[in-house]
């Protein structure tokens, strides 16, 4: 795995280097905001829907697991990789227009392991998700 150096670039544009990966890229993420301790970003609820036309919860997986996950990957910094291990959510609130704001924060970053929640807002500021992942993180050379 080729990843820019985290060390030498602002994380936002790190996070652009690197790219969101198909799927978010398909879902129509958009960074807003990246640092260890608070990664933002947003998603449009049109095309991310079920058949009655709210948002899918798998939409708001999608846009916690790809926060979580970076956010993660920003803390575990040059040589070590965070990979997920558990991710949950609840939600509690279907956004049916214009875009959707996920907010992560960290719960616990140790040496191996960090806990991220992201909690996932309508353009209202109504809050429709809740998530918690735990990433791994470990060293590139170890398998």
């Amino acid at each position: 795995m080729n990843q820019p150096a985290r060390d030498h670039v602002d994380p936002l544009e790190w996070a652009l280097q690197i790219g969101n990966g198909t799927l978010a890229d398909r879902m129509g993420f958009e960074w807003v905001e990246l640092s260890i301790e608070r990664a933002v970003a947003t998603m449009p609820v049109e095309g991310n829907t079920q058949p009655v036309g709210l948002m899918h919860g798998g939409a708001y997986v999608v846009l916690g697991e790809s926060l979580g996950s970076m956010a993660a990957n920003l803390y575990a910094g040059p040589g070590r990789l965070a990979v997920g291990v558990d991710i949950n959510a609840t939600h509690t609130r279907s956004a049916t227009s214009g875009r959707v704001t996920g907010v992560c924060m960290p719960i616990h970053l140790g040496r191996s392991m960090t806990v991220h929640e992201i909690v996932v807002s309508d353009d209202l500021g109504r809050r429709c998700s809740t998530m918690r992942i735990t990433n791994l993180i470990k060293d590139l050379n170890n398998d």
